[in-house]
């Protein structure tokens, strides 16, 4: 069977719509990209060199002044902080000379006595309390309030008593070896001695002396040269003369006033 012969512009013509079809298409293609190309052209803008060096020359000040700002700053709170540890060395210099010419001003008015100074504040580094009872030929000697005491308030010597009940306090910064019974005597008569201190208490012979009920052991004269160390709660008797009372053996301190 033969196959018809179909002429070549025959099929020219066939195809030639479709031809047409895609080279309308690559128009279209490439005016959109060339389109897409010009408006991202426009969208960047143009770099003015003057512009560039201008933003540059901005950015640059604001740098420094940010530095320049926190350099203030930074002086402004040292500065504060300086004048204000002055402020806090100069008061502490001033209390310092304060308390100095305070100390200077009590050793004046109220020296030592027998090693026991005086004292703006009671001190609480070595704090006993101890109990006297006196007779003088049988009869009992009042141990007044306020030995130790200046009439003045301005300070408390070592040893001292609040009240008249025998109970002699003893607060010192820390436990010394002039904390006996001869210094308190000592301190009663120098300073103290129109708060009921008797002469009978500078005679060097009659005198006994009682440590909780028993005998002193050591060598007794009188009370203001016998040295008799004191300890927490201690009850010490002294007698001068006869009679002679029992010595005491115990004593009921306040409860506040613990061992």
């Amino acid at each position: 069977m033969l196959t018809p012969h179909i002429p070549y512009p025959f099929f020219a013509d066939c195809y030639k719509p479709v031809y047409v079809a895609l080279d309308t298409m690559r128009t279209e293609v490439t005016w959109r990209i060339d389109r897409s190309v010009m408006n991202s052209q426009q969208l960047i803008p143009r770099v003015d060199p003057e512009e560039e060096a201008l933003r540059r020359e901005r950015r640059e000040n604001r740098v420094l002044r940010r530095k320049q700002l926190r350099r203030t700053r930074l002086t402004l709170w040292s500065t504060i902080s300086i004048s204000f540890l002055l402020l806090l060395l100069m008061g502490y210099f001033y209390l310092q000379i304060q308390r100095a010419q305070s100390a200077n001003a009590l050793l004046t008015l109220h020296p030592p006595i027998s090693g026991l100074s005086c004292e703006s504040m009671e001190q609480n580094g070595y704090h006993i309390h101890v109990h006297f009872r006196i007779y003088i030929k049988g009869k009992e000697l009042t141990i007044p309030a306020g030995i130790g005491i200046p009439t003045d308030g301005s300070c408390f010597y070592w040893m001292h008593t609040h009240t008249d009940d025998g109970i002699i306090h003893i607060e010192a910064p820390q436990k010394l070896h002039n904390l006996a019974l001869d210094d308190f005597m000592t301190l009663w008569q120098q300073g103290f001695a129109k708060l009921n201190f008797s002469p009978q208490m500078t005679q060097s012979s009659g005198w006994q002396i009682f440590i909780n009920g028993k005998p002193f052991s050591g060598v007794v004269t009188s009370p203001l040269y016998t040295e008799v160390t004191l300890n927490s709660h201690d009850v010490i008797t002294l007698e001068y003369g006869s009679p002679n009372p029992p010595p005491d053996t115990f004593y009921a301190f306040p409860s506040n006033l613990p061992r």
